[in-house]
């Protein structure tokens, strides 16, 4: 196992011991514990990009490949532009 060196405020060393006593651990356990926690909702659908969340509706829809390219593609959608009053 590795050893890694870190800097807590002082409340949060204070609940580091408070949970090791409590749960009959060490505070090193607590710490992997925690952090083993914290990386493993990396791997949650909810942590993905969005990319990755869509990936496979790409290309589901017929039409141009890439509607900003060609503003014209726009016309029709959303609200009327706002038209300036005279000055």
């Amino acid at each position: 196992m590795r050893t890694r060196s870190l800097k807590l405020p002082a409340n949060l060393d204070s609940r580091l011991d408070q949970s090791a006593r409590r749960r009959c651990v060490s505070r090193s356990a607590v710490v992997r514990e925690a952090v083993a926690a914290y990386l493993g909702r990396d791997t949650t659908p909810a942590a993905r990009s969005v990319l990755a969340r869509v990936k496979d509706l790409a290309g589901c829809v017929d039409g141009p490949a890439d509607l900003s390219v060609n503003k014209g593609y726009l016309d029709g959608y959303g609200p009327a532009p706002r038209r300036r009053a005279p000055r």
